[in-house]
């Protein structure tokens, strides 16, 4: 078949622009790890000199970076001054980690994986999966910083209220378990929202509980958020009024199964509540930007996690509503609904 010399020019540029991001996101991880974000925000406009003096580092590397950035619309650069400054809005996707916006862990999660690069690339080989706990540690950490943003911006200003009865019987006193909590960045949101009740971490990564301890005693929560080392499908205790997944779920081997354990714990009008990843039910309804960063992390990291357990299901980031839907009716849920959403996300609401 013939080459068309436009569409082939046209896909070239495409290779380089994520040539270009790519390389541009392992800068914005060493960025992020030398405050340089930080440093920057509201400074003002700084040369490549005034930047490393503030941040202790070598001005010619620092002038290298910064055109990078610059390039890449990540700072800006003023001709005039041959210097550079971060906006507002630049500020508060990188180096506000309290914004909604943040988005730095993303990029240390990212730069995990490419040292995980041979597992993955054996795993498509051989099949197998590749457990959580044998990633980089970056993994982890960026995966907490990663999603806390989102947890802080919604949990409690509109997930917890679209969940029929769940706002209420926080506010008075009531047991949650959070089932896969990692650090445990949404045990500790409600934690400190909810005073009058209690509320389990559960991880099977004992490093990930460990960390979520000390968040917890750094937060001042005493015994109001608990974690402890645990499978979603044997995780203690009973009479949980909610039960949550954040981001999890499709990383599971057996997710019926662990959704039979938890119809075990829950008391009586308990309910399931489901963050997922937002994803429609066909693949071309997932053939965005923002599906193809969540194909991206399935392929590296959820599925292998899936794969790496007993049943070893595989859902994936991508699984969509019906597949999810079917998943809890296998495990013995009658009622389903999806609560509300967010461009990332989907939470639903499950019960007996």
């Amino acid at each position: 078949m013939a080459v068309d010399p436009k569409k082939l020019e046209e896909f070239v540029g495409k290779g380089i622009g994520d040539l270009g991001a790519a390389i541009s996101a392992l800068l914005v991880h060493v960025g992020d790890k030398l405050g340089l974000y930080k440093a920057m925000a509201g400074a003002g406009a700084l040369s490549p000199g005034e930047l490393a003096k503030k941040t202790q580092t070598d001005e010619r590397y620092i002038r290298e970076w910064l055109c990078n950035q610059a390039a890449g619309g990540y700072v800006n650069f003023d001709s005039a001054s041959q210097k550079f400054s971060l906006s507002e809005e630049q500020a508060m996707c990188l180096a506000n980690e309290q914004s909604p916006a943040f988005l730095p862990g993303g990029f240390e999660s990212l730069a995990s994986l490419f040292v995980d690069e041979p597992k993955v690339t054996a795993a498509f080989r051989n099949g197998k999966g590749i457990g959580w706990h044998e990633h980089d540690p970056r993994l982890f950490s960026g995966t907490e910083r990663f999603f806390r943003p989102g947890y802080n911006a919604n949990l409690v200003a509109s997930w917890i209220p679209s969940l029929e009865g769940a706002e209420a019987k926080l506010k008075k006193g009531a047991r949650m378990a959070d089932v896969g909590c990692g650090h445990g960045a949404s045990t500790i949101v409600l934690a400190k929202a909810y005073p009058n009740s209690t509320f389990y971490g559960f991880d099977y990564h004992g490093p990930s509980i460990d960390r979520a301890r000390i968040l917890a005693k750094e937060a001042g929560l005493g015994n109001r958020a608990i974690f402890d080392t645990a499978i979603a499908k044997d995780f203690p205790g009973k009479d949980y009024d909610i039960v949550a997944f954040f981001d999890c779920l499709h990383d599971m081997g057996d997710p019926v199964g662990a959704l039979g354990h938890v119809k075990k714990t829950l008391a009586n009008d308990g309910l399931v509540m489901l963050v997922e990843p937002r994803a429609g039910d066909k693949i071309e309804d997932n053939l965005h930007p923002i599906g193809r960063v969540f194909y991206g992390f399935s392929t590296v990291v959820c599925t292998p996690a899936s794969r790496a357990q007993e049943v070893g299901l595989g859902l994936g980031a991508q699984a969509g509503e019906a597949r999810l839907r079917r998943i809890f009716e296998e495990a013995g849920f009658s009622k389903f609904r999806r609560a509300t959403e967010t461009p990332v996300n989907m939470i639903f609401e499950a019960r007996v």
